[in-house]
């Protein structure tokens, strides 16, 4: 039995915190830059975290294929199907809840497709069915291919990707307008049930751009065999011995791997741009090589220094239930929403109402002095503690909900 790298547990936990907290500001308004994702092309450390969290599946995986490569073909898709579909559906449900609202005739179901206008409805993709997607199709590509061909497999669709980007486009063929997937989410998807966020329907999480997604989890994977088999491979050119101090092979195996994927995603982004909204060839290298780093840098600091401590043992509770904790910090806001508070008259003199967290974060939050910015993060903040207690007490009652 390998060792189980406890720093991976938290690199998991931390992405999925990372998560509820950029997805839950007290006003999108008043968040932080570096709590925003970046307007088209480019970067924010925002922008790293939906790419870090495949990549943590991807390295969870690493463990669980061996297991059911011996359980044979069978329980594999079965597993795997099963999973799949009950992490798209939650998705999807999510997206529905709580599929009653407010509107000016009182409380209505919500349709999965308006009645009033047949270009809104209920959006069909979205974080947790891109994760389910990606899951399952990575799934698929490492159970049947070996470490070293599937490096192979996925620089070839990584450049695939790049090609139908822009030979399929019009125009500028990675502008917000012209990017050739939306004609494919519209046709297969319809109007009604894409993202309206960007100004036009547009899906960030959308079909054509879930299939470089699926190489950020194939990343994911093949890191995980390596820091599994503790620095030595036999799947790249050579066999690399065991060494006798096993934890600089594996540290400098892969700050060397993440720097080598940085300068190709830079080289790479001068033709391709980085952009996490069409999820660009160069930018699953790009995250993908701070990823690396990122779990490297927690090695050294857990592992090898020894730390285990308040800060580590915070995020390691996020990483016990991830799924349970990211689909409750969905659906809590959205049926805190369903009360409404009385909160005056509009000049008309018609009633106007509030919810639960919008009042705290304009009556407690927002009142902090200083710049809008701050009490908007002490809302997030807020937020996570709470999502922190109910994880830590899943945890202590020994509770895990898995899918």
């Amino acid at each position: 039995m390998k060792q189980r790298y406890y720093s991976l547990d938290v690199f998991r936990g931390a992405t999925v915190a990372l998560m509820i907290m950029v997805n839950n500001p007290g006003s999108w308004s008043y968040a932080f830059a570096p709590l925003k994702h970046a307007p088209w092309h480019g970067v924010t450390p925002t922008d790293l975290v939906f790419p870090f969290f495949l990549f943590a599946v991807g390295n969870a995986m690493s463990f669980v294929i061996p297991r059911l490569q011996e359980a044979g073909p069978a329980v594999f898709w079965k597993k795997v199907i099963k999973r799949t579909v009950l992490i798209f559906l939650i998705g999807l449900g999510l997206n529905w809840f709580p599929f009653v609202q407010w509107t000016d005739a009182g409380f209505q179901f919500r349709e999965w497709v308006s009645s009033v206008d047949p270009e809104k409805g209920v959006r069909i993709l979205g974080v947790l069915q891109r994760i389910a997607l990606a899951y399952f199709f990575a799934s698929i590509l490492v159970y049947y291919i070996k470490p070293r061909a599937l490096i192979y497999v996925s620089a070839l669709i990584l450049f695939v990707y790049w090609g139908m980007c822009a030979f399929l486009g019009t125009g500028d063929p990675y502008s917000l307008e012209t990017w050739f997937g939306t004609d494919y989410d519209k046709a297969i998807l319809g109007v009604a049930h894409m993202y309206k966020g960007e100004g036009v329907p547009f899906d960030p999480e959308g079909i054509m751009s879930t299939l470089p997604s699926i190489i950020q989890v194939v990343f994911g994977y093949l890191v995980g065999v390596y820091i599994k088999n503790q620095g030595q491979v036999d799947w790249l050119w050579t066999k690399v011995p065991a060494s006798k101090e096993p934890h600089f092979k594996l540290l400098s195996g892969l700050f060397v791997t993440g720097f080598i994927l940085l300068v190709l995603a830079w080289a790479w982004s001068l033709g391709f741009p980085i952009n996490k909204k069409i999820w660009t060839s160069s930018y699953v290298l790009y995250t993908t090589a701070l990823g690396i780093m990122t779990i490297g840098s927690m090695i050294w600091y857990i592992e090898v220094q020894g730390v285990k401590n308040k800060f580590t043992q915070f995020f390691d509770v996020f990483g016990k239930n991830p799924l349970f904790i990211f689909v409750l910090s969905g659906l809590l806001p959205k049926a805190l929403a369903l009360i409404r508070i009385p909160a005056g008259t509009n000049e008309a003199g018609e009633a106007i109402f509030t919810s639960p967290l919008p009042w705290f974060y304009k009556n407690v939050c927002a009142q902090i002095p200083g710049i809008p910015e701050i009490g908007s993060l002490a809302y997030a903040l807020c937020f996570i503690a709470v999502m922190w207690v109910i994880g830590y007490w899943l945890d202590q009652k020994k509770i895990y909900i898995k899918v």
